[in-house]
Parts: structure tokens; sequence; C-alpha cells
């Protein structure tokens, strides 16, 4: 009698520590899987800070002819160094640019800068501008792009005098301060219906017609370029100036209008 119950006090041991085993490796496993877990989840984490930090890294580009930036392909990075010649009302830290160089001209659109820069993009002030190419209904144009300040001599450009190209010969000259001389009056209709927005001008040069802009960030309500648009009436004839911005065909943003001579 007393071999059997010590043969059953040793099964019953040998069962528990059999439990015990299988409880530890139960465990085990679960505190390795758990530790795999961790791991991954913090070379993730890793992952997205370094491809955050590769986004906000600045682009670095060598500066470019405006040969090398008209051939470089869209939403290419892009850089050059170029001449303020105006620029629209500066908001949100941002403010939209007209330069020109002596070999070419460009838009920047929504450029980043503080209020304070904003006041020192005088006509003729030079800056190295960073951003990517791209275009908008024709219009090339640099975007998402940042900027500073370069010492040297001021360049302010005179306008080319572009009576009678065509519109391929015009767009070789895309974003430069251009004048147009001996343009019939078609149509002048303000952006909703009245004074204090942009207005809308249609013009004729020779037989063909061709749409303008007033820009009231360029040149707004009190300027002078937008009052005269009042005294105008179809028919007049007028030699226009104004950068020659691109928008499904010429759509040149006027900065003076006269009569013409």
């Amino acid at each position: 009698m007393k071999q059997i119950i010590a043969m059953l006090l040793a099964l019953v041991m040998m069962l528990a520590l059999a439990a015990c085993g299988n409880a530890t490796t139960t465990e085990t496993t679960a505190a390795a899987v758990e530790t795999t877990t961790a791991a991954e989840e913090t070379t993730a984490a890793a992952e997205e800070t370094t491809t955050a930090a590769e986004e906000t890294e600045p682009v670095e580009v060598p500066v470019m002819t405006h040969e090398e930036f008209m051939a470089a392909e869209m939403e290419a990075a892009v850089c050059v160094e170029t001449y303020v010649q105006a620029h629209q009302s500066w908001w949100d830290n941002k403010v939209t640019v007209y330069c020109q160089s002596p070999d070419g001209a460009y838009f920047l659109y929504e450029l980043a800068c503080s209020e304070e820069d904003a006041a020192k993009l005088e006509p003729g002030t030079k800056i190295k501008v960073t951003g990517y190419k791209t275009a908008w209904e024709g219009e090339v144009e640099i975007v998402d792009g940042t900027f500073e300040f370069v010492e040297g001599d001021a360049f302010v450009a005179e306008a080319t005098d572009v009576t009678g190209m065509t519109e391929e010969e015009l767009l070789a000259h895309q974003n430069e301060k251009v004048l147009f001389k001996g343009l019939t009056v078609k149509k002048i209709e303000y952006k909703n219906g009245e004074p204090g927005d942009d207005i809308y001008v249609t013009v004729a040069m020779g037989e063909t017609e061709m749409s303008f802009c007033v820009e009231m960030y360029l040149t707004g309500p009190d300027t002078d370029v937008y009052k005269a648009f009042a005294d105008l009436a179809e028919g007049d004839v007028v030699d226009i100036e104004g950068f020659l911005y691109w928008y499904q065909g010429v759509n040149t943003h006027v900065t003076a209008v006269t009569p013409a001579a």
C-alpha cells in the first residue's frame, strides 16, 4: 500500500513539474514576441523620423542660368539668382514676386518670406531662389520657394517692345517686363462686377485679341494704373506695359497704361 501511495505522489509531482515547465515556456515565448514587436515599432518610428527629416532638409541645387532653368523637367528642384522687379502684397509669410535677369525672367509664386524681408524686396534687389519648377495653365513658375539676399549691383529691366509678335514669339519672353504699343480696347470688366477687385481687359493687336489683367494685389485700387482704366472706353487705343504672365495664352499683368502716341 505504501508503495502505491509513493508511486502516486511521484506521478503527481511529475505532472506538476511538467505544468510549470509549460507555463514558463509560454511566458518566455510571449515575452520574446512582445520584445520583437517593440523592436519593430521602434524601427518603424526611426524610419518615420528619418523620412520626415529628409523631407524638411533644404534642397541643394547648383545655381542655373535661365536656359538651364527652362530645360529642367517639370517638378524638378531648381535654383536661380535673379533680380526683383515687383511683387504682390505680402500675406501669411508668403509673397508672389516678378523677377528678371539679363537672360530671362521668373515668376515666383508664394515665395516663403517674412513681412520684414518683403519690405526689402525693392526693384533691382538681387536674390537667390531655391524651389521647384512647375507650370499652371501654361505659366512656368517656381513654387514652394525660399530665398536669400545676395550682395551685388542692382538690375531693373527695361520693358521689351513686343508689339506685333506672334504668340510663339511672345512665349519666349514669358514673365519679362514688356511693352505693347497701339492696342485697341475691346472690353473692360471688373471681377465681381464692380471696382475694388481685379480688372479684366480685352485688347486687340491687329486681328489678334488678348486678355490682360490689372492685378489688385500688384496694382490695387489706389494706384494710378488701376484708376486709369475707369476713364477708358471701348475703342480707345493705348500703350500697355506689364509682366508677360501666361494663362491659357497671353495674360499680361498690367503695370502702366497710357494713350497711344
